[in-house]
């Protein structure tokens, strides 16, 4: 009889209320394989009392190593549920994030269970998070069908950049004696002096550093032979000042020992732009099997679908797919990072010039196009069966359809909550309208939008240069009045033109003359018409009529003997 080694506990079983077994208590294991896990714990012990419980339910073995910070109590009672289980408990040491502490523990562990189970094939390392998606003789099965193979995500830190934000080759040239979460003043000291003055180290002879998950499944031939290397005593010295060394020490000795290798983790265990475990809820349900993994990390504890639908069975040798689940993943990372196209809220204001696309949906700008024709929003309306509004950037109140008071995402027509946050306030019209919104736009509206809008890919600008000047026609104002606002509308839309001309301009853009709108009005409505609705436009749609033009030509005259000329 195998006797525990010493800082070791052999325990007796007893039972656990509530949980399941997957193939029935000690079921044996499949012919050819047999898995021995390494379980890493520092807090949550009865929940990790029940993965192992899992674990040895389907035919595995279990190293428990439990972080020196646990409660002793919570220790003595997950040492009592799993008494007489095939399950050791290996010296507790006190494990810091980043530090070598992780890899002590599991060399521990792994020594551990090696000698105390001859007949074990591979080792896979977990922690009391995981949860096993698929049955143990399912893993055994697969291991069984990959002979000699070790399954590590293993990638050359030169070649690729695997880290998500950090450091990277740093962590292996520089010396990290402080750990990064306890003392974060002199982690960032100690790197910036070693920066300044040049001091870095080189690896061990032979050794090339390699990065990847610490979560890996190896066969007891390389796990041994890196136990016993003959330079393990130098390959630790130098990984003890390596920054977060758990995704570097194995991943990079497996390089010496190994006879096959499969870059990847059987493990599913994915991070976000900020380096953060994602963690799995009840949500993930569907996503997860169709996964087809083994193991998937981190787990909600209180994801209680989860723990009652796994381990389920997807066919011994079903090939895990979680390159689906990582795709899902990065989507939902890159929806973090970027928001949704067009969304401006407290929570998130993208940066400048720093999003795939300003606003959600396309749009239409009638820049001057209201000036030509009257009452153009009722009558675009009809003709198209939508809704087009006024002048939504008009100074003094917003001009939604059919001078509502509130507008679409009720917005309101209070111009100045508006121009708190202008952008903000087109955006949020745009994403709350249901189909393709359109608005007037002139020189007498606020111009604070004309570089947004010019460099939206999303807007459709259709623009009657001069137009501005119908309205002046009419306004029946003393000469000297309507020279002087002729002069400040003129230079309104004459930055508006020099944005137009800018080689920034991603928006849809068709420019009119004031004159050529006038000689060819049915162009202009045409325009209209099929850029609101570019799929079916209307093909008997009436053209409103011209707003009174008469004299303009008289008035251009006198604004230009003034000393000012329009263009």
């Amino acid at each position: 009889m195998n006797r525990p080694a010493a800082g070791e506990f052999a325990l007796a079983p007893v039972a656990v209320p509530g949980l399941a077994s997957v193939t029935g208590g000690g079921a044996a294991p499949v012919s050819g394989a047999r898995v021995g896990i390494v379980m890493l714990c520092h807090d949550n012990l009865d929940l990790a009392a029940r993965m192992a419980r899992l674990w040895t339910d389907g035919g595995a073995v279990v190293a428990i190593h439990v972080d020196r910070s646990a409660p002793a109590g919570d220790v003595a009672q997950m040492q009592q549920v799993l008494a007489g289980l095939p399950v050791v408990f290996t010296r507790r040491r006190t494990c810091n994030w980043g530090t070598f502490s992780l890899v002590a523990a599991t060399l521990d562990a792994a020594a551990s269970l090696l000698a105390r189970w001859p007949d074990v094939s591979h080792v896979m390392l977990v922690s009391g998070a995981c949860l096993p998606l698929r049955p143990v003789a399912e893993l055994q099965h697969f291991l069984s069908s990959h002979p000699g193979t070790d399954f590590i995500e293993s990638v050359s830190v030169v070649d690729v950049g695997w880290t998500v934000g950090g450091l990277n080759e740093e962590r292996f040239t520089l010396r990290f004696p402080f750990a990064y979460r306890r003392h974060r003043k002199l982690f960032d000291r100690w790197v910036r002096l070693q920066r300044r003055l040049g001091i870095t180290r080189t690896p061990p002879l032979g050794v090339a550093p390699h990065i990847g998950s610490q979560w890996w499944c190896l066969t007891r031939r390389t796990l041994q032979a890196i136990l016993d290397d003959p330079r393990r005593r130098e390959f630790d010295r130098y990984f003890r000042q390596v920054w977060i060394p758990d995704e570097s020490y194995f991943q990079t000795l497996v390089r010496r020992h190994s006879a096959r290798i499969e870059s990847r983790s059987l493990t599913l265990a994915k991070f976000d732009g900020q380096g953060k475990p994602y963690i799995f809820y009840d949500d993930h349900l569907g996503l997860l099997e169709r996964s087809r993994v083994f193991v998937a990390r981190k787990i909600w504890p209180g994801a209680s679908a989860l723990y009652a639908s796994f381990p389920r069975p997807a066919g011994h040798l079903a090939e895990p797919d979680s390159e689906r689940v990582e795709a899902v993943l990065d989507r939902a990372a890159a929806r973090h990072r970027r928001g949704r196209a067009g969304l401006y809220m407290q929570s998130r204001f993208p940066r400048k010039d720093a999003e795939g696309r300003k606003t959600s949906q396309p749009y239409v700008v009638l820049h001057g196009v209201g000036d030509l024709f009257l009452d153009l929003p009722q009558a675009a309306s009809a003709a198209i069966g939508g809704v087009v509004h006024g002048h939504i950037l008009a100074r003094n109140e917003v001009e939604f359809a059919a001078a509502a008071p509130v507008g679409p995402g009720a917005l309101s027509s209070n111009s100045g909550l508006r121009d708190i946050d202008p952008r903000g306030f087109l955006s949020a019209l745009i994403r709350s309208s249901p189909a393709l919104p359109a608005f007037l736009h002139s020189p007498r509206d606020r111009q604070h939008l004309n570089w947004f809008m010019v460099t939206d890919p999303n807007a459709r600008l259709l623009v009657v240069t001069g137009a501005w000047m119908v309205p002046l026609l009419r306004s029946e104002m003393p000469f000297d009045d309507t020279r002087r606002m002729a002069a400040i509308l003129h230079r309104s839309e004459r930055r508006f033109l020099d944005a137009l001309d800018s080689v920034w301009v991603k928006a849809r853009v068709r420019r009119w003359t004031l004159d050529e709108a006038l000689a060819r009005p049915d162009e202009i409505w045409e325009a209209v018409c099929s850029t609101l609705r570019p799929d079916d436009p209307p093909p008997d749609a009436v053209l409103p009529a011209l707003h009174d033009h008469s004299g303009l030509g008289r008035l251009i005259r006198r604004l230009r003997n003034a000393g000012l000329k329009p263009h």
